[in-house]
């Protein structure tokens, strides 16, 4: 096939996965981790998530190969399966949990730079701010020169990132001492992590936060050379991924027993290779986590200006998202975007509110667009639609799709009601862009189904505030 103009190839589409994945996260994990589970709890999360996260790399798959004409993924399967307002939800919160991620980027990357300079302090400080805010601005500029260019820039940074975790893993698994990885294995000696159901819930969010991105392949489906390295991409990235975040979590584990690893400052793996080989050690990670965050920075600037582009095309967000500038890259989506972290940034400043406490509100607004995806999923096989030659595929497909759904309504238990609160919070206010698309096209707002929805939100959405303003609920 020739090159065609702007597309994107599978090596483009894999990076844009894996680059979007491998952010922060990963750099931070043995320390997220301890803090909320030994050992055994885990194995036992690794092994849900990784069976939960494959079957949505599958549904993922499936669904870019069965409904080729639907572009923007997670958004435009909500909206396919169940309707305008859905659609429409899963645009707000995937645009928000991106962009929110990106805030919590930036707080990580200059709390990394403070080990170097103490002045960024822990990456919120009115010098991390500023700095953060001059680089947030530098990448908005960069990515308006077109995104084939900045999907390229992704791809060389995602190598350089990939190096200092090989590294990591390899020194680590020399210096792996099963007596400190089975010293003790239930935390029994941490009552406060509560039991192992407990502490597999805790550890539930932070594995769903270092996964995210699995879905950007299929965000950007109408910009692929080819329709069907879509879901090849998907798979790959997260199969590479996987192996990545088990290494590095469960090798750590067998360097520095559970309550020391708690104790670590982000990002824990320089100090877990400090632990092993001296100063160099956390110099490499904190310069490979730097590069990684630039990375990742990019590929979601993109993702986040992508998923609001794609529902302004089919009238879902307002018209005015859906101007692109001279190098197809839509502009006013971006501008929308990056005023939003700035905002943040500025927030950071007066709130107390870590790079942990960010992660775990941008994982709770992911969930709804992953669950609706399952759902749909779920749904084309029920009705065997786009099924009528293919029965076996059909049995498989409904029973994959089914694993997803009940993992997605596991992670929004496994949450808990605090984040499901704060959510609303957030997801209340997209109504009124919702309202300005429908207005546009002359529709009305709400079908009866809907208003119900709607009001469930509103409801939520009062009470997180009025438990921010008692101060039983907390940022």
């Amino acid at each position: 096939m020739s090159d065609s103009p702007g597309k994107l190839k599978l090596g483009a589409l894999v990076a844009l996965v894996v680059g979007s994945m491998i952010g922060g996260g990963i750099f931070s994990l043995p320390q997220n981790m301890a803090a909320s589970a030994g050992v055994g709890a885990v194995l036992i999360g690794w092994a849900i998530t990784a069976v939960g996260m494959l079957t949505l790399a599958f549904v993922f798959q499936t669904l870019a190969n069965r409904k080729p004409d639907l572009d923007g993924g997670v958004y435009a399967y909500a909206k396919a399966g169940f309707g305008d307002y859905m659609g429409f939800s899963s645009a707000w919160g995937y645009w928000i949990s991106a962009w929110l991620g990106n805030v919590g980027y930036f707080v990580l990357l200059f709390s990394t730079l403070g080990y170097f300079f103490p002045v960024f302090g822990e990456g919120n400080t009115p010098a991390a701010v500023i700095g953060a805010s001059v680089l947030l601005w530098a990448v908005h500029f960069l990515v308006l020169r077109g995104i084939k260019e900045a999907a390229f820039i992704n791809l060389v940074t995602t190598v350089a990132k990939v190096v200092p975790l090989a590294l990591f893993a390899l020194i680590c698994l020399f210096a792996f001492r099963l007596d400190i990885f089975t010293a003790d294995i239930w935390a029994l000696g941490t009552p406060e992590l509560g039991g192992v159901m407990d502490q597999v819930r805790n550890m539930m969010l932070v594995t769903v936060w270092v996964f995210i991105g699995i879905e950007g392949a299929s965000i950007f489906s109408s910009r692929a050379e080819k329709r069907s390295d879509v879901g090849k991409a998907t798979v790959i990235g997260f199969v590479t991924v996987l192996l990545f975040l088990v290494l590095v979590n469960v090798l750590s584990l067998g360097v520095m027993t559970q309550p020391e690893l708690a104790k670590l400052q982000n990002p824990s793996m320089a100090a877990v290779l400090e632990h092993v080989v001296g100063h160099w050690g956390a110099v490499l990670i904190s310069v490979g986590l730097i590069i990684s965050l630039l990375g990742a920075l990019l590929s979601w600037v993109l993702l986040c200006a992508e998923i609001m582009f794609a529902a302004a095309k089919d009238h879902t967000m307002p018209e005015f998202l859906r101007r692109e500038n001279a190098n197809h890259v839509p502009a006013n989506a971006l501008w929308l975007t990056n005023a939003m972290v700035q905002i943040f940034l500025v927030i950071t400043l007066f709130s107390n509110s870590t790079y942990l406490s960010l992660i775990y509100l941008a994982t709770s607004m992911i969930l709804v667009p992953y669950l609706w995806s399952a759902a749909y999923a779920v749904l084309l096989a029920v009705r065997s639609e786009t099924y009528e030659q293919a029965l076996a595929e059909r049995k498989k497909d409904l029973i994959i799709g089914a694993i997803a759904l009940l993992y997605a309504i596991w992670l929004l238990y496994a949450g808990g009601v605090k984040y499901l609160l704060l959510s609303a919070l957030l997801y209340a206010p997209g109504a009124i862009l919702f309202a300005k698309a429908k207005r546009e096209v002359g529709q009305p707002i709400f079908t009866n189904v809907e208003k119900l929805i709607f009001a469930a939100v509103v409801l939520g959405a009062l009470v997180a505030a009025y438990g921010l303003y008692d101060g039983f609920l907390t940022l």
